[in-house]
Order: C-alpha cells, then sequence, then structure tokens
C-alpha cells in the first residue's frame, strides 16, 4: 500500500484555499480556475514524484518555504490566464509575484541554516522559479512582444534540447553568474509587469533581460559541448613494446629422426 505524503496534499489544499480567495475578491473567471487547479494538481502530482524517488516522506524546513512560493506563482498564473482578455489586477498580481521572488532567497537561506539541502529541494526550487519567469513573460508579451515569450521559453528549450542531444545531459559546474542572470528575469519581468515605466523603457529591460538569458544559456550550452568533444575524442594508447623473438635451435638429428613413444623416458 502507498504511503500519502502530506506535503503534496497540503499544498493542492493551499492552492484551491487561495483561488477561492482570488475568486472572492478580484474575481476569477473559468479560465482563471481551470489554470490555478490544473497547476495545483501539476505541481501536487510531480512534487509527490519526486518524494518518492528520494525516498522521503516529508518535506524539509526548505522545501516548505519552496512550496509557499509556489502555490504563489500558482495564483499568479490564475490571474495572468484570466486576464488574457481583460486587465490584470495588477494591485494583486504585482505584490502576489514580488512576494514569491523575495521568498526565493528564504528558501536557500533555510536550507543551509538547517543543514537540510537536498537535490530534490535544489530541483523543486529551479522548477518554480522557471515556471513563474515563463507565467510573467506571456503576461508581458502581448504589450512588448512575442519576443518576450523566449525568456520564458529559453529553460524549456534546453531541457527539450537534453532529450535529442545526449551531450547537453552534462553536470554543469557551479557558476555564480548563473544565479544572478536567473534572479535578473525575474525581477527585470516583475518591473514590465508593473508598468512603472514608459512602454519603449519596458522593452528595452525586457530585451537586456533576454540578452542576459541567452549569454548566460550560450556559456553553458558551450561548455557543455566542448567537454562533450574531449569525452569523445578517441583515445591514443602506445603501441604495446614488442618482444624479441627467440632464435629457434637446431634439432639433433638423432632426435629429429626418433620416432615418438608415448611416456618415453627422458
Amino acid at each position: 500500500m502507498s504511503k500519502v505524503r502530506t506535503g503534496p496534499v497540503i499544498g493542492l489544499t493551499a492552492q484551491i484555499v487561495m483561488l477561492a480567495g482570488l475568486a472572492a475578491t478580484v474575481g476569477l473567471d473559468v479560465a482563471g480556475w481551470l489554470a490555478g487547479v490544473a497547476y495545483g494538481i501539476g505541481l501536487c502530482g510531480a512534487l509527490d514524484r519526486g518524494l518518492r524517488r528520494c525516498g522521503a516522506d516529508r518535506l524539509g524546513p526548505a522545501d516548505r518555504v519552496t512550496l509557499t512560493r509556489a502555490v504563489l506563482v500558482g495564483g499568479v498564473t490564475a490571474l495572468v490566464v484570466d486576464a488574457i482578455d481583460a486587465a490584470a489586477p495588477l494591485a494583486v498580481l504585482v505584490p502576489m509575484a514580488a512576494v514569491a521572488l523575495a521568498l526565493d532567497a528564504v528558501d536557500g537561506w533555510v536550507a543551509r541554516r538547517t543543514g537540510t539541502a537536498s537535490a530534490l529541494g535544489a530541483r523543486f526550487d529551479m522548477e518554480v522559479d522557471a515556471f513563474l519567469i515563463l507565467v510573467l513573460s506571456v503576461h508581458v508579451a502581448p504589450s512588448t512582444g512575442g519576443w518576450v515569450l523566449a525568456i520564458g521559453a529559453m529553460r524549456y528549450a534546453f531541457v527539450a534540447a537534453s532529450w535529442v542531444l545526449p551531450w547537453m545531459r552534462g553536470t554543469l559546474p557551479p557558476r555564480y553568474w548563473r544565479k544572478v542572470v536567473a534572479a535578473a528575469q525575474g525581477v527585470l519581468l516583475l518591473v514590465a509587469t508593473a508598468e512603472v515605466l514608459p512602454a519603449p523603457a519596458t522593452a528595452v529591460v525586457v530585451a537586456a533581460s533576454l540578452a542576459l538569458l541567452v549569454e548566460s544559456f550560450g556559456h553553458d550550452v558551450g561548455w557543455l559541448w566542448w567537454h562533450r568533444r574531449v569525452r569523445t575524442a578517441p583515445v591514443r594508447r602506445p603501441a604495446p613494446a614488442l618482444r624479441p623473438v627467440p632464435e629457434s635451435r637446431p634439432v639433433p638429428e638423432n632426435v629429429a629422426e626418433r620416432p615418438l613413444v608415448a611416456h618415453q623416458p627422458v
């Protein structure tokens, strides 16, 4: 009998409660509800699968912070989808996304403070960040241009390419600049979402965000390609040393002409 892990269930419950709160305050149409519920179910299933794979029964302290961020991202998703044909409630959308981005620094600090850092927690945190950037780019695209979608899609394109190209599945070395660029994406997209700048300035900000992302991903792809060539290059081994062939000694005539007899004494 499979064990029910409460963390994912709590996350799904909190997501539905948040959607109900948004529906009661700013209003949610059917599209917003469907997007929020689908996101919550996907989050619950993916988190439960991750816990099973690593053999864990519950979420750690840092994972609970990340789960809070994930629920907030679900609320942002519902608002963005609900506002496709209408104006988004920026007074709710912007603070919710800002808190989700701010908590990105908290979960890492909690993981280090409590000594509970794990591969699951790092992956969970990364996926929440990537999805929030995707949702914000979808929201900004209608007013800035469809090219903004490249910001949100780039990480998923990288993953899809790794399914086709095995050399892209290598392990990248730690790089602090990669974290800086990832954090900058959320901040710059949030500035564009808040509409605090004129349209031309917003386009420049988002273009700078895309340029940083292209540089970061380009660096990583180049590193993986270069080390793929190093790993797959044929290794030349030195040829084994030739052993001298012993000279054949002549067989005495009396031995060569002697008939072979079984168990002949020497």
